[in-house]
């Protein structure tokens, strides 16, 4: 089963294949908490060892931290060895006073600022590869111009991104310089907007098709089906619900998870409970069976975070659970199950 699940697919139509889980690379960037270098260094090579191949990252993990840890790791490989992401829509600019990184704590002395121009796009591109230290980037994404993110600003930041960045990036793929291009996302609306009228390979979906939420299968699934495009599913635990239960203070999106959020978890966990299968399981395995998605990336900060993840595909789940979640209506009828 985990061979199976860990088996490569490629994105869109490119010619870059990814494994179906890879390691998402936020909590390196000191996300709520510190993590110690050799932690970060531990946690990599656990899901080196056990066959993750994708690795993603981005300029705000850590305002430039995550880049430049995975990068020092990834260095220790052979290049053709592994598949690499990161992002573009922000630069970091060096600051005199400490940086409050918000959810980043203890983050270096540099601020992220918005770019989704030409310009910034290729100045991003040149500061990521300096800080991972590698001669090249399989995927380049742009990163939160969605409402989640810029709120009423959201549109001009689209039309700043449609005409700078998304240009840039199919100039650097077309030029063989990246492989793939797409956006790194918390929205699936804007996924579905760029879609519709630009040409990308993928996009990365942190928490909007879970065990939770599955709004995407009414259009934007079915519209990847038609155009060829992939779905890299992140944050499949919905920022930690899904693999502590519901349980006090137990994070939803980024922040404590109000109470509705609480009981639908719950809900979704007695089930879980009544078949001995794991919720953080189910929560793994779920978005993995929609065809339209190529693989997930699982966020971790130990190598115990990873073995734990990668136990989680161990054993095969019983066509029952997923019964009994949607005749509770716990998830949507339509979603395609293991």
């Amino acid at each position: 089963m985990t061979g199976a699940l860990l088996a490569t697919r490629r994105l869109g139509r490119s010619g870059v294949e990814i494994t179906r889980l890879g390691f998402g690379g936020a909590p390196l960037g000191n996300l709520f908490s510190v993590v110690a270098e050799r932690s970060a260094e531990e946690a990599l090579d656990a899901a080196w060892n056990a066959g993750w191949r994708y690795f993603d990252t981005a300029p705000l993990y850590g305002h430039g931290l995550g880049e430049r840890r995975v990068g020092r790791y990834l260095r220790t490989k052979p290049r053709d060895a592994y598949r690499l992401s990161t992002k573009v829509g922000r630069l970091l600019v060096a600051q005199d006073a400490k940086v409050d990184g918000g959810a980043y704590v203890d983050v270096p002395n540099a601020a992220p600022v918005y770019d989704y121009s030409r310009d910034g796009t290729l100045r991003s591109v040149e500061a990521s590869l300096e800080r991972l230290g590698v001669g090249r980037i399989d995927i380049l994404l742009i990163h939160d111009i969605d409402r989640f993110t810029h709120g009423a600003e959201q549109p001009r930041r689209f039309k700043e991104a449609m005409d700078g960045a998304y240009p840039a990036l199919a100039d650097l793929r077309a030029q063989g310089v990246v492989g793939a291009i797409g956006l790194g996302v918390n929205d699936w609306q804007v996924c579905e907007a760029v879609a519709r009228v630009a040409d990308i390979d993928c996009v990365l979906l942190a928490g909007r098709y879970t065990l939770l939420e599955q709004k995407p299968l009414a259009s934007f699934l079915p519209l990847c089906g038609e155009k060829g495009i992939s779905v890299i599913a992140g944050g499949v635990f919905n920022s930690g619900i899904l693999a502590t239960g519901p349980t006090s203070g137990a994070y939803y999106n980024y922040a404590p998870a109000p109470p509705e959020i609480l009981g639908r978890v719950a809900a979704i966990e007695r089930i879980c409970q009544a078949h001995n299968v794991p919720l953080a399981a189910a929560a793994l395995r779920f978005p993995l069976a929609h065809p339209a998605i190529a693989g997930a990336v699982v966020g971790a900060r130990t190598a115990r975070e990873v073995n734990a993840s990668q136990s989680l595909l161990a054993d095969p789940l019983p066509p029952a659970l997923w019964a009994d979640l949607k005749s509770e209506r716990l998830i949507a009828a339509g979603a395609p199950t293991p």
